[in-house]
């Protein structure tokens, strides 16, 4: 059974991953008008892969060799790495960010009924579907509404993006099997990249032609080591170790908590002001992400219990 509550050491990871995760928007805004889509893909995968095969030989370990467990990274590969990079990375040549980051927020969405019809011990709830709707409209209120009015304008773009949302919900549920395998999360983020790479690498070759490209700048080629090092291999190997004990509607979570943290470390770092919105927006999550969790409404519930026990409360 998973987790239905997580620890606070999940929820810490949790935030860790938004922030890698909330940097790749900013690495693909460097690098999207100067690479050509496959070519941005292959980078950030191979590049991932290469760092974590390294990691893996070094520490002693190695992966699996049996078919059932690579036919698991390959479909893994495609459903978390090639189908939403790629229609993210497109969809972000037509969309702002801050519209692309609301419409990737709708993954806990997805993943809420796509658990409810795939898993037996992720049900949907009452209680889930409100935290989760709480959640959305949190970011839509952190990043603006106004960001809205672009909606209707490259639809397309927009149904790219969404589909990189339902790809990655199910990528959640799909995933889970890996803990129940034994493999661990270096292992299975080493092997879901390993196996992007080898699918991604010949069709990147025959479309893009990379080596007709003019050689990138120091500034590009810095936004894709960081896209590749920081986004993807650190971010899956925290993403697997969230998914092995909370659950694929857990793990998503960090959608919601991205768009906080550019907001917070614009704040931070580029002293960017805070608005009135940002704060409004920033409770509205937390309590989509305090519904969700459970913990806070049980622990009112309780008190109410024992209220009226103890003849405090009407009956």
């Amino acid at each position: 059974m998973v987790n239905q509550s997580m620890t606070l050491g999940s929820w810490l990871t949790l935030i860790v991953l938004s922030v890698l995760w909330g940097g790749s928007f900013f690495f693909v805004g460097v690098v999207v008008d100067a690479l050509p889509l496959l070519t941005i893909v292959i980078l950030r995968v191979g590049l991932a892969a290469i760092a974590l095969n390294f990691v893996v030989f070094t520490l002693g370990q190695r992966l699996p060799t049996e078919l059932r467990v690579w036919r698991a990274f390959i479909g893994m590969g495609l459903l978390n790495n090639m189908v939403p990079f790629t229609l993210i990375v497109w969809g972000q040549s037509y969309i702002t960010s801050g519209l692309a980051s609301i419409l990737t927020a709708a993954t806990p969405l997805f993943a809420v009924v796509a658990a409810h019809l795939l898993t037996s011990d992720e049900r949907m709830t009452a209680r889930r579907v409100i935290g989760v709707v709480l959640g959305f409209v949190g970011v839509v209120i952190v990043i603006g509404p106004s960001v809205l009015s672009g909606l209707g304008v490259n639809v397309l773009a927009q149904l790219a993006v969404l589909g990189a949302a339902l790809s990655y919900a199910l990528a959640g549920v799909f995933g889970r099997r890996f803990a129940r395998w034994g493999i661990t999360p270096l292992v299975a983020s080493t092997g879901q990249v390993s196996a992007s790479t080898v699918l991604l690498l010949p069709l990147a070759l025959w479309v893009d032609r990379p080596w007709l490209l003019a050689a990138p700048g120091v500034e590009i080629w810095g936004a894709i080591v960081g896209l590749a090092l920081l986004s993807t291999a650190l971010a899956y190997i925290l993403y697997f170790r969230i998914l092995a004990t909370s659950g694929a509607t857990n793990i998503l979570l960090v959608t919601f908590l991205i768009p906080v943290s550019a907001i917070l470390l614009g704040a931070l770092i580029l002293d960017e002001q805070l608005a009135v919105w940002h704060f409004v927006g920033i409770g509205v999550i937390g309590l989509g992400l305090a519904t969700i969790d459970g913990r806070i409404p049980r622990r009112f519930h309780q008190r109410w219990i024992a209220r009226r026990a103890e003849g405090s409360i009407p009956s």
